[in-house]
């Protein structure tokens, strides 16, 4: 189970996060976003809780730096998040759409992945996006198998 607090940009400690752009291919067109990377145990733990904003082409890629099924939850994040599960080869895997805020019912990723991207609730269905649509950034390329 993972728990979110974070500042803006921030990992929780002083440090900002990097930053890098994402693009998302899918049936409806690209899609691109600007993500802060969280991908230590203290950024991950933080994530986007205790925000009152997310602007609508912003959002958090979540690395856990190996393949496993993950869960997550809403426990002090103040709005709804769209949560991509996303394997190593950028392959949306399952979507969890408008999570409820403060919720402290469990997101599961129902699948073996690498990656969680978090962007603003209703952000997939206003876009598009679906499972089986492929996410690239730099992180998600240095994970992709040769």
């Amino acid at each position: 189970m993972l728990a979110f607090l974070s500042l803006p940009g921030r990992a929780g400690q002083g440090d900002e996060l990097r930053r890098e752009p994402l693009e998302i291919r899918s049936a409806s067109g690209s899609h691109r976003f600007d993500v802060e990377i969280a991908d230590t145990p203290q950024a991950r733990s933080y994530g986007l809780m205790h925000r009152q904003h997310l602007a609508a082409d912003a959002g958090m890629l979540f690395d856990f730096k190996e393949d496993r099924e993950v869960a997550f939850w809403m426990k002090n994040t103040l709005i709804s998040l769209d949560m991509l599960f996303i394997d190593r080869t950028g392959r949306i895997a399952h979507i969890a759409s408008d999570t409820v805020p403060l919720s402290e019912e469990l997101v599961p990723s129902r699948a073996v992945v690498r990656f969680v991207l978090e962007v603003p609730g209703g952000t997939s269905a206003a876009l598009g996006i679906a499972p089986g649509d492929m996410a690239t950034s730099a992180t998600i390329k240095a994970a992709t198998p040769d």
